[in-house]
């Protein structure tokens, strides 16, 4: 089959989690809740989440303000990983101590998966869609990936994931058409969540 349709993807990141990262905080749960009733009128043809915990749980709790049936999936390619570990020499002098530092505080183990999963998430959820018409997708992931997506719609070095933040609950949506680039709808957008509930797991000095 052709990939000849639009697919809008919806990206979120896991709601907040507590401090062992095995379930969501009460505050995570309202996020999750919100977000669900922000994407209610969407007509999703899918959920997909990563396996960990707090990832499962906000899109379970998400997939309950649907109101319909929408298939949920659980797909390692979306979890939580370092999808790119750059060399010293790809990145700007001024910050390459500190994404070295940062990027290096993650296992070999860590930091080896993650290209491969980083590079079947694009092929299985990123650029136009099989069949005809608009498809919608969510998928709820981590701040990484989220941040991964985000770099290649914009075709940004590979190393560029670094530095884009995602708080709890925020909505990224990428829309893939046919013989477009890819368009940046929303990048980070917390519209749906009360002030109270807004900027966690975001970088404090960034916050606004």
């Amino acid at each position: 089959m052709t990939a000849s349709a639009t697919r809008v993807l919806y990206i979120a990141r896991h709601a907040e989690a507590s401090p062992d990262e095995s379930e969501l905080t009460e505050r995570g749960c309202r996020q999750a809740a919100l977000l669900g009733g922000r994407l209610r009128d969407v007509p999703l043809a899918a959920v997909h989440h990563g396996p960990l915990p707090r990832a499962a749980q906000t899109a379970r709790l998400i997939h309950e303000q649907l109101g319909r049936e929408v298939p949920l999936h659980v797909s390692e390619a979306v979890g939580d990983y370092v999808p790119y570990s750059p060399a010293r020499e790809e990145l700007p002098e001024e910050s390459a101590d500190r994404f070295l530092a940062f990027v290096g505080q993650f296992t070999e183990e860590e930091r080896g998966k993650g290209p491969e999963l980083a590079a079947d998430a694009l092929a299985r959820f990123t650029g136009p869609a099989d069949g005809t018409g608009i498809q919608h997708e969510l998928v709820v992931t981590h701040a990484f990936l989220a941040a991964w997506f985000v770099r290649d719609a914009l075709d940004a070095p590979a190393w560029r994931w670094l530095g884009l933040n995602h708080a709890n609950a925020a909505l990224t949506v990428i829309r893939y058409a046919p013989g477009r680039p890819a368009a940046l709808v929303a990048v980070n957008d917390t519209g749906h969540l009360p002030e109270d509930l807004r900027w966690t797991g975001f970088p404090p000095d960034l916050r606004i």
